[in-house]
């Protein structure tokens, strides 16, 4: 005997096919209208830090953000009840970004100013590129995604690198330039040196003796070189995650890496350079 949907299964399931049903009707429409609520909030916080239009207007830019945010807050709430795995939502990327979108107002009425964090609800224009269903978009998305995760231990020991280099660079030019140049402490020839390496260049501080200067024009050089290595490793994580994407899979196993993904008239593994059986 079939059991009877209860009322409140069949509400979860209405609810969901609305806030996950993208290729629905009334799916889409959610996800346009959120898309645009989304859009009018970013522009509501932004005319808000205007100090012309937040003196006449901010009451009333207060009430439409904070009837954005329990649409926001309801729209939250549905998503966890609609689907079998809560938890799976609450702690995934969207999931995630949807609750940071409603806590600053939340947060507001403790810590008056924090509202203009809500600007976070920006990244849920992220959900643009599930609504589209574009399959190229979507398929480089996932390829750059696959880079970032490919190349983040060379990025980190990179960073780690470059931090040690920043320590001994700053205390370097303490050393050399002094106080009177206004180097008044390590931390603050860190921050000179952090400032040069990016190519950013304030000005506000600025060596004067000619080691210094040497000294200077050495970061500088090395600043181009440090921009240009994190963006190396994720391009060629990249280029190597689209050459995988190209290749037609086979049964040919690699005996040594146990690769399975070749071209049809492969030789060699393209990962470890072992020559494949030919069946």
């Amino acid at each position: 005997m079939k059991k009877t949907k209860s009322q409140y299964e069949i509400f979860r399931e209405k609810v969901k096919i609305v806030l996950y049903g993208t290729n629905t009707i009334l799916g889409r429409m959610f996800d346009l209208v959120l898309l645009g609520l989304i859009l009018l909030s970013v522009l509501l916080i932004m005319l808000d830090t205007v100090e012309g239009v937040s003196s006449k207007y901010h009451e009333q830019l207060l009430v439409c953000e904070w009837i954005i945010t329990i649409f926001f807050t309801i729209e939250y709430v549905l998503r966890i009840i609609s689907i079998q795995k809560p938890v799976k939502y609450i702690f995934s990327f969207y999931g995630i970004i949807d609750l940071l979108a409603v806590l600053p107002m939340y947060l507001s009425i403790f810590f008056p100013g924090a509202s203009i964090l809500s600007i976070v609800r920006a990244l849920r224009f992220l959900r643009l590129f599930k609504i589209l269903h574009i399959p190229q978009i979507n398929h480089q998305s996932l390829q750059l995604k696959e880079a970032i995760e490919a190349s983040k231990e060379k990025i980190l020991v990179f960073i780690y690198f470059v931090l040690i280099s920043t320590v001994i660079i700053g205390t370097i030019m303490y050393l050399v330039e002094g106080r009177e140049s206004g180097f008044t402490s390590i931390p603050m020839g860190i921050y000179w040196t952090i400032v040069t390496l990016t190519t950013v260049g304030y000005g506000d501080i600025s060596p004067q003796t000619p080691l210094g200067q040497f000294i200077a024009a050495f970061v500088m050089i090395l600043g181009y070189g440090i921009i240009a290595v994190p963006t190396g490793i994720v391009t060629a994580e990249f280029a190597k995650s689209s050459l995988k994407g190209s290749f037609v899979g086979t049964k040919k196993t690699c005996r040594n890496c146990q690769s399975q993904v070749h071209f049809d008239n492969a030789k060699y593994c393209y990962e470890c350079g072992t020559e494949l059986p030919n069946n």
